[in-house]
């Protein structure tokens, strides 16, 4: 799974530096998530970072883009290689 920032999001700028594979951006109007390079910190932490610092709780998982822990894993394991 992959998380996503819905428009709740107040730009407090908080997610973006806690993100370890740098997947959290700036959008045009919310911060935003590369689902290529989320794997909610899988390999990293044992809690998605971004979720435990966001003051507003609106970093949820994207129903589009449904991962296992293994796949997580995986990917994970590609990132940190390049």
């Amino acid at each position: 799974m992959s998380l996503l920032i819905n428009d709740e999001c107040i730009n407090c700028d908080v997610c973006e530096p806690e993100c370890p594979n740098s997947a959290i951006t700036q959008g045009d109007e919310i911060y935003e998530i590369d689902p290529n390079l989320c794997t909610e910190c899988v390999g990293h932490f044992d809690e998605p970072t971004c979720i435990e610092v966001c003051p507003v709780d609106c970093i949820l998982v994207d129903p589009d883009n449904v991962e296992s822990k293994e796949v997580l894993q995986l990917k994970y394991e590609k990132l940190v290689a390049e």
